[in-house]
């Protein structure tokens, strides 16, 4: 049952905060013997009263797993609108492909496209690659650490008009998934990611989310995420953090 649980977590989309990194290790499968696995949901909408409010998500994980090969593909869209007038609007879509030397050594390379609303972001594209370390495990624990580096190009609409920046960042995160009982995991992943040119400015975030399994292919979760951007856009504030709670239903 370790073995098969998938880290695949549901998250609502909360006004107080609004993630810019993607957590890959929360929905990274650690099964060897599925060579597919993933969810998919689509959520639609429409309430009218005073107000008229829609309501629009949808979230599509999907992992292939083929001897040492790994690919991953994550897309999110997110949409809100109150009377006519658009409230939220953001999107990720992330390519991830894995190959892995031997049991603590493989090489990531990945490419991410998002824009965001609320953290003014027009459009920001990424590619990077760099290898990754398994540095301990057993049949309770893992635990493994990332070196990447990355490409950035970001595209943001502030009060000041519109604002590109490219620039080559680091992305460096740790992560751990813990087994306490066959039916709860824990998994948690921490990315810092500095400019190479001035380390001052980075992000960190933080993302940690408690799994519990309700049936073979139905589990509780609950999440919590935390971001912090020394140098955000115009008006957006260095921190954001959301609490989350709902329910995952996986496929392998």
């Amino acid at each position: 049952m370790k073995r098969q649980l998938l880290f695949l977590v549901l998250i609502f989309i909360c006004y107080s905060a609004n993630s810019q990194i993607v957590n890959v290790e929360s929905i990274r499968r650690v099964s060897d013997t599925s060579k597919w696995s993933g969810f998919t949901k689509l959520t639609f909408d429409l309430t009218k009263n005073k107000n008229s409010i829609l309501n629009i998500q949808n979230k599509i994980h999907v992992q292939y797993l083929y001897n040492k090969n790994m690919i991953l593909f994550i897309n999110q869209f997110d949409f809100k609108e109150l009377n006519d007038s658009k409230l939220i609007s953001k999107g990720i879509q992330h390519l991830r492909y894995n190959y892995l030397f031997n049991e603590r050594f493989a090489w990531e390379i990945f490419a991410q496209s998002q824009y965001d609303q609320i953290s003014e972001i027009d459009f920001r594209g990424l590619v990077g690659a760099g290898p990754r370390f398994k540095l301990l495990k057993s049949k309770d624990y893992n635990f493994y650490i990332g070196l990447l580096s990355m490409y950035e190009y970001e595209k943001s609409d502030d009060d000041l008009g519109y604002i590109t920046h490219k620039s080559f960042r680091n992305s460096t995160y740790f992560s751990f998934s813990l087994f306490p009982k066959n039916t709860i995991t824990i998994v948690s992943a921490t990315y810092y990611q500095p400019l190479y040119k001035k380390f001052k400015d980075y992000r960190i975030s933080n993302d940690t989310s408690v799994v519990i399994s309700i049936f073979k292919n139905l589990a509780l979760n609950i999440g919590f995420t935390y971001l912090y951007d020394a140098f955000p856009a115009f008006g957006v504030p260095k921190e954001q953090y959301k609490l989350t709670n709902g329910i995952t239903y996986s496929f392998n």
